[in-house]
């Protein structure tokens, strides 16, 4: 792991009919960051017209609704075009604070890891407890077995080398990314730490059900570690 030399920064924002958050997330991520990427999955609202307004690059999905695990690929891919060094991602509904994004870049300009997790556990945060049970029990899956263990393995708001980025590749179109790319992220030995951020959750937020969603994560997760004990075993058959 080596001190990146390429610092461009880029921010990509994955979002979906956030029109009431997003022109002030781009805003306030611009004053850190190189670019600003905007990933619009087929809103209905005025969301692409405030995030270019904000002066964000906006790429709006043909096909409505893929999910936040195509957004954040289609982004990943525009950042590297960009000739992005480090990657930022984070909500467009205001959750993540943008002023807090050198907390999560200097760890990857220090050559210290090559993912950045902003955890909101490390800090006291407005978690609502059974927001917090469901990110425990999908962190604990995430961990089981393994002696590197992290406390939120549910964060969007985390910072990657371009060297991380080239070494995942999203293929669950939801949330359950978020897991695949800690995951693979492991397996290629990279280095992934947390840093301590705030989290505000607002009532205008994410319209997704609690209980629906943390259950469709919850099964990314147990498939995504079957297959990562599936492939373990078959590697260890053929030795």
């Amino acid at each position: 792991m080596a001190t990146i030399q390429n610092r461009k920064t880029v921010a990509v924002i994955p979002c979906l009919n956030e029109e009431k958050f997003i022109g002030s997330v781009v805003a306030a991520a611009a004053r850190h960051v190189d670019d600003v990427i905007v990933i619009d999955d087929g809103s209905t609202d005025n969301t692409s017209a405030c995030a270019s307004s904000a002066g964000a690059t906006v790429i709006r999905h043909d096909r409505p609704r893929q999910g936040a695990g195509a957004g954040t690929r289609t982004g990943f891919e525009a950042a590297i075009k960009k000739d992005a060094g480090i990657i930022v991602t984070l909500d467009g509904d205001g959750q993540h604070d943008p002023g807090e994004i050198p907390i999560l870049i200097q760890p990857l300009v220090d050559g210290e890891a090559d993912i950045v997790i902003g955890s909101r556990f490390l800090k006291e945060a407005s978690v609502a407890r059974y927001r917090k049970f469901g990110i425990d029990v999908i962190t604990w899956a995430y961990n089981f077995g393994h002696k590197d263990r992290i406390i939120d393995a549910q964060s969007g708001f985390r910072a990657y080398s371009r060297r991380a980025v080239e070494a995942i590749h999203i293929t669950y179109p939801g949330f359950g990314f978020s897991i695949q790319t800690l995951v693979q992220a492991r397996k290629q030995g990279l280095k992934i730490i947390e840093r301590p951020v705030s989290c505000i959750y607002h009532d205008e937020g994410s319209t997704l059900n609690p209980l629906t969603h943390g259950l469709g994560v919850m099964w990314a997760v147990v498939k995504i570690r079957l297959q990562e004990e599936v492939l373990k075993q078959g590697k260890g058959r053929s030795r």
